[in-house]
């Protein structure tokens, strides 16, 4: 069984800090509940120009950068900030899935690009993978694998395997079963995983956890004894055989 990943620390021992920026209210709110939830410092700002204030004030050890903002946008912002020699890694966060804008981000020195809709866990995870590269926040024992039983998780790597045998997953089967294997013998609510995995605006049904959850089984338990467990009326379960 496996407890959830140790929280990121800074050099000196202290937590990580995150700033967000983002001009929507109620995506700024669920990110933030979402990172400080991993015993991260978050700072928000609404504007570019805000931004670059936070990110000279409060230090961050990474940023989340919405490109579409009402004064400067985010390319105008990062490009600032490396103008001024600040190398502090950046997320891009926008509803933008063209090629183009991710190729714009990324030679603006931005070191990851999610598109909206996207899942909580997702933006957690690449934040966790961009700080971990760029040395400025490090785990206890440093260890990115989630272990039940003898199926393993790698967060970084994205590498899922059962007793050895590596186990090819789709983007959203890796965050349904990256969020039950960080809540080992936890009921997990069909409502909590959409809300969870998928993302703060999904306007699907609940079936969609049960389909996925199929899927999983599929791949994770056919021809072993079963992790994925669903406890009637409640919810899904991944626990050791």
């Amino acid at each position: 069984m496996s407890a959830a990943p140790t929280p990121l620390l800074r050099a000196d021992g202290t937590p990580v800090r995150v700033l967000l920026v983002d001009d929507e209210p109620m995506l700024t709110d669920l990110l933030s509940m979402a990172l400080r939830m991993e015993g991260w410092v978050v700072q928000t700002a609404a504007s570019g120009s805000a931004a670059l204030a936070g990110a000279q004030e409060f230090l961050p050890d990474a940023m989340v950068l919405d490109v579409m903002m009402p004064d400067l946008d985010g390319l105008q912002v990062l490009r600032r900030l490396r103008a001024a020699g600040n190398d502090v890694p950046v997320l891009f966060l926008t509803a933008r899935d063209a090629v183009g804008d991710r190729i714009a981000g990324l030679t603006a020195g931005g070191d990851d690009y999610v598109t909206k809709p996207f899942s909580l866990e997702e933006v957690v995870a690449r934040l966790r993978a961009l700080m971990r590269r760029a040395g400025t926040a490090h785990s206890a024992g440093d260890n990115p694998v989630l272990r039940i039983g003898d199926l393993t998780l790698n967060e970084d790597s994205h590498e899922v395997e059962r007793a050895g045998t590596p186990i090819d997953l789709t983007a959203t089967e890796f965050e349904l079963l990256r969020y039950l294997m960080r809540n080992p013998r936890r009921v997990m609510s069909r409502a909590q995983i959409l809300d969870r995995v998928w993302s703060y605006d999904f306007g699907g049904k609940s079936s969609v956890v049960e389909l996925y959850i199929s899927y999983l089984r599929k791949k994770i338990d056919a021809g072993r004894e079963p992790l994925l467990h669903t406890v009637r009326g409640a919810g899904y379960m991944i626990k050791a055989a």
